[in-house]
């Protein structure tokens, strides 16, 4: 299966563009975006909920930016950089897709906005809710059982005196 816009020319800057003006068209009333050498972060605010995602970067040391995919051959700096400038665009294309994706589905009518971004959210704490339930959900799959969101309350049985 090939990578959505896995040839794309467009580069990053333009994608990250492309998302602020797609938040604001549908809503959002605060937007930042950031990176790091192995991450970019999109946050935004919108339907009175602060938004998240994480994008990942690719590894400038892989072997698929370094060697040639057909014969294995070392890359100079220049195909190096070059191969990694596509994957980077890629993966900026491909979050612009999602993030338009999900708030015209909300706009739609099809899903609610909770609903669609619901693991991005971001809770009081700073963490997203996807980040906070991952390992009580794998916990849940492993043990087989349901992880305790609140108190159990019972109520004492009235004895009848």
């Amino acid at each position: 299966m090939s990578k959505y816009a896995a040839n794309t020319d467009v580069p990053a800057d333009k994608s990250r563009s492309e998302i602020e003006r797609t938040l604001s068209r549908y809503g959002a009333t605060r937007f930042m975006y950031g990176w790091e050498p192995d991450a970019a972060i999109v946050q935004f605010e919108a339907d009175n909920r602060t938004v998240r995602f994480i994008l990942p970067m690719p590894d400038r040391g892989d072997r698929q930016f370094t060697h040639t995919p057909a014969k294995g051959q070392k890359r100079d700096a220049a195909a190096i950089e070059k191969a990694y400038d596509q994957a980077v665009r890629q993966k900026w294309r491909a979050l612009a897709l999602v993030i338009k994706a999900k708030l015209e589905a909300v706009e739609s009518g099809i899903t609610e906005f909770e609903s669609e971004f619901l693991a991005n959210i971001v809770l009081p704490d700073d963490q997203t809710v996807g980040e906070h339930m991952r390992p009580q959900i794998a916990a849940a799959y492993e043990g087989g059982g349901m992880p305790k969101l609140l108190p159990v309350f019972r109520p004492k049985p009235v004895d009848g005196s």
